[in-house]
Parts: structure tokens; sequence; C-alpha cells
């Protein structure tokens, strides 16, 4: 394979071109993959639209990508080797040497290399990653599968497993799109009494099918906080919603100590009192997404409990009707692509 084919855009906010581009061989420390998929994230939309610091144009995007190494370069741990199955995710490696890599976390690194925008993405058929950014596929899970949990499913597995949320505590998902969907599954999995929080009358089915206990219909006459403490209040609210006013609605459904965790990614200031957190002793708190081996983790426990993403699979010729189904809500619930 001397050249592989990519879909870039020029500048920001162009649409995308399909180019053929040499192959680069790996540096020290890195690994070349083959690509077998790569999710769409509305995330990329930074990219693309050039909204994110130091990007450089020509770009190609693409942060959801599973595949197989196809050449390691020096330095690399001997575990990885030509041919097995990794994902990449949000994570794309980090510094190593910023004060939050040195305490261990990793994935606030204050020069975290994110596909896509720290180097080339995954809209590609190939593509080279740090070695740390490695999360080694699981037998039984299939790429188009595997990448949309190496964002989307790490952000919400994480943001559940490090929340005071335990076994039988009620824990609503806001939202049931393309990371609520997953988180609602997750949810479940672990044992928590799941609530699932979405506009219209129209969803309840959807909640129910991805085992959602109770569903919230955002629309109706009764508040989201009212409905959530009338459950018993929630111990935490997944906030997967890009909707600051949807975010802030749940505040007041939370138990005392309860914990709001943000997901969705929106510019708009949310209009939360001091006094609804402070009086009840509630946690507002940001989560990002999760390292390499949270990614890997979030894959076998999928395996596990037979969680996947739904899917709407196709070829990266078709990267700007994909892109556009993406943004304008109505992919059901991640676009994926796959190289041909």
């Amino acid at each position: 394979m001397s050249t592989y084919r990519a879909a870039q855009v020029a500048s920001a906010g162009g649409v995308f071109e399909l180019v053929e581009r040499a192959v680069t061989p790996p540096g020290p420390g890195h690994v070349r993959i083959t690509v077998d998929a790569s999710g769409i994230c509305h995330s990329d939309a930074g990219m693309v639209n050039g909204v994110f610091p130091g990007l450089h144009f020509p770009l190609v995007a693409g942060h959801e990508i599973a595949g197989r190494i196809a050449e390691v370069g020096e330095g690399v741990y001997s575990g990885w080797r030509v041919g097995d199955r990794v994902a990449v995710g949000w994570f794309g490696g980090s510094c190593g040497h910023c004060t939050p890599c040195r305490q261990g976390d990793f994935m606030v690194c204050d020069n975290l290399k994110v596909p896509g925008w720290a180097y080339d993405g995954g809209y590609a058929q190939s593509v080279v990653a740090p070695v740390d950014a490695l999360a080694r596929i699981p037998d039984g899970l299939s790429p188009t599968d595997a990448a949309p949990l190496a964002c989307a499913g790490v952000t919400m597995f994480d943001g559940l497993r490090r929340s005071p949320a335990g076994p039988g505590d009620l824990v609503a998902i806001l939202g049931i799109g393309g990371l609520g969907h997953l988180g609602v599954q997750f949810a479940v999995a672990m044992g928590f009494e799941t609530v699932a929080i979405a506009r219209g009358k129209d969803k309840t089915d959807l909640a129910k099918q991805l085992g959602a206990h109770h569903y919230i219909d955002s629309t109706s006459a009764t508040p989201v906080a009212e409905a959530l403490q009338a459950l018993g209040g929630a111990k935490v609210v997944m906030a997967t919603a890009s909707s600051s006013d949807a975010i802030a609605a749940t505040v007041d459904g939370l138990t005392p100590r309860g914990e709001l965790v943000v997901i969705g990614a929106t510019p708009e200031p949310m209009g939360i009192s001091p006094l609804q957190l402070l009086l009840r002793g509630r946690v507002l708190r940001g989560h990002p997404s999760g390292t390499a081996q949270s990614v890997q983790d979030t894959m076998e426990f999928s395996v596990l409990h037979g969680i996947a993403p739904t899917n709407e699979v196709v070829p990266l010729s078709q990267i700007n009707e994909a892109y556009q189904r993406m943004m304008s809500g109505a992919a059901r619930f991640r676009m994926v692509l796959t190289p041909q």
C-alpha cells in the first residue's frame, strides 16, 4: 500500500473532498492503522469549521477509529503487533509531561492529542497514531460497533462509573440520541434504576426498547425536575442534550448530594442558581471522554452485556451526505464510515 484515500477539508467550513495521499511510515512510539471503520461525531464539526485552536488545513477529521495495526514504529511495546485490532477515540494520546499527566490524569492532558485536531483523523483508509492511544478491540465486536464506542461509548460508560451512583440508585439520561441511547443501555447493565428523558411521547417505545425503567417526556405539562422527584429524585443525571435550558431543568430533580454530569456540548450558559446547588449539596460536573484503557473497558463491558450502538453505515465516498445527516440530527443514531 503506497497510497491511501482520505476525505479532507481544504479550508474551514468547506466540503469534504476525496484525495489520494502517500502512506507515511509511523515514527517512534507510533503505529500505522488500516482503518476498517470511522464514526462521525458531532464534535468533528469543531475541526471541520475551524473552531478549535491550532488547526491546520487541509484537515482530515475523525476521532472514532477502528482498524488493524499495519506497521509498528520504533520503541513500541512488543505487546502490539501487526494485525492487532485496535480502536482510537477522542483520547488520541497525551504529552506525558504536563502537570495533569504527571498526576496520572491523562484525559485532561494540557496537550491532548485528539485525532483530526493534533494529527490526521479517521476519515481515511489509513491513520498514524501514538501507541498510548490504542485500545484493543475484543473478539466478538465488529469494527463498525467498536468505532462509536471509542468516543460516544466511553464518554457515557466512564461518566457513569465515575459517578456517585450505586446499584439500585435512580439515574437519569437526558437525551436518547447518539450518546444517550448508549447511556441508557450502560446504566441498566450497571444496575441503576434508569430514567430516559427526551422530547415527545413518541420516544417512549424507544426508551423501553433500550431497557429504561421509566420515561419522562420533557415537553409534557409536568416539569422534568418534578417528574424526577416523583420517582424519588435522581442520584445522577447524565446530560447528553446539547441544550443549556434542558440541562438546567434537571437540577431540582436531583437528590441531596446528587450529581449533574454535563456531556452535551453547547456554548450557551446554563441558568443554574448557586442556591440550587448549595442548599442540597448538589454537584455540577463536566465530563470529557476516556483514556485508551477506558475505551478498552467500555468495549469489553459492551461485549459482556450485549450492548451495541445503533449505526447507519455508509462508504467513505458518501462522506458529505453522511456528515450532513449527522449534523442535521437525522442520524439514528451514529453515522459510521467504511473505507470503500
